[in-house]
């Protein structure tokens, strides 16, 4: 099975953006207006953190979230077979700023948000870092048949490809030498009360420690990432230097200037955003969480 549905999505690739973008037009339409995919979850969403926004406004917002979200998707098979000159021509960023790392030893942790286009960003990583090792976790999916094209697709330039559930035990080959870990630190924690709360927006919401926690405790640099569509077809990556002395940081400082800096990617591009992803899941108790706050 997975060579027959590998080998009519490699064809389908070969088709060119614009038509791919037909497509995606194509299923915004079913998405957005027949089927209203989480649209209930988006609204409410968009309501904590746009309070201010008119209906009007967040409804834009969503039209445009769900366009992001499907040609996310749409746009995965062109990768399948895109040539690396074409890739670098759609995927531009200051990749120095990690690089510029490489000399000093310190591996280094790459934090960032669930943004558009992951698939691109991985991809771009794997090929842009260098030096490095790019490591990217993915949690594994239970169809075998496209976790195996999804591992083969976002490895294709140089990425490293460790499952969640199994990173522990990964992470003691990884170490031995210099590394980047790219870790998305606005994932909704398994259990709130193991977490770091804090306001994200105009609500509170719990962060898991495990990013903060890695760099400091292995003494890891710690890079922020924001990266979003320049226009169809077309990204760009931003990193900035956070710091390369975490374990000198208050516990907490790291996570905080995250959902800061997260919370305004978001507000330059607010569409740009997974915003079918549930990040005000828990909610706060004061007499369960109050420790807990950062």
């Amino acid at each position: 099975m997975y060579y027959v549905v590998y080998g009519f999505l490699y064809l389908l690739s070969f088709l060119p953006f614009r038509a791919l973008h037909i497509l995606s037009d194509f299923f915004y339409l079913i998405m957005y207006y027949i089927v209203g995919y989480r649209r209930d979850v988006v609204m409410n969403n968009l309501k904590i953190a746009f309070p201010d926004k008119t209906n009007r406004e967040r409804k834009k917002i969503a039209k445009e979230f769900y366009k992001n979200f499907i040609d996310s998707f749409i746009e995965m098979i062109k990768l399948l077979s895109i040539s690396k000159e074409e890739f670098d021509k759609r995927m531009t960023g200051n990749f120095e700023v990690v690089n510029d790392l490489y000399a000093s030893g310190q591996s280094v942790q790459i934090h960032t948000g669930h943004f558009f286009n992951w698939e691109f960003m991985n991809l771009g990583s794997g090929r842009n870092v260098k030096g490095y090792k790019f490591i990217g976790v993915y949690m594994p999916l239970k169809n075998k048949t496209f976790n195996r094209l999804i591992v083969k697709l976002r490895s294709r330039f140089g990425s490293v490809l460790v499952p969640a559930t199994a990173f522990r035990s990964a992470f003691l080959t990884i170490r031995k030498e210099p590394y980047v870990l790219g870790l998305v630190g606005d994932q909704n924690a398994g259990d709130p009360t193991q977490a770091y709360w804090h306001p994200f927006f105009t609500k509170m919401a719990p962060f898991v420690k495990g990013p903060e926690k890695g760099a400091r405790n292995n003494n890891i640099a710690v890079v922020m990432l924001n990266f979003y569509k320049v226009k169809r077809g077309y990204y760009n990556a931003s990193f900035e230097l956070l710091t390369t002395t975490p374990k000198e940081m208050p516990e907490g400082e790291i996570t905080k200037r995250l959902i800061r800096y997260i919370e305004n990617s978001i507000k330059e591009h607010p569409a740009n955003y997974l915003w079918t992803h549930r990040r005000w899941k828990w909610e706060f108790d004061p007499e369960k969480h109050k420790h807990l706050v950062i």
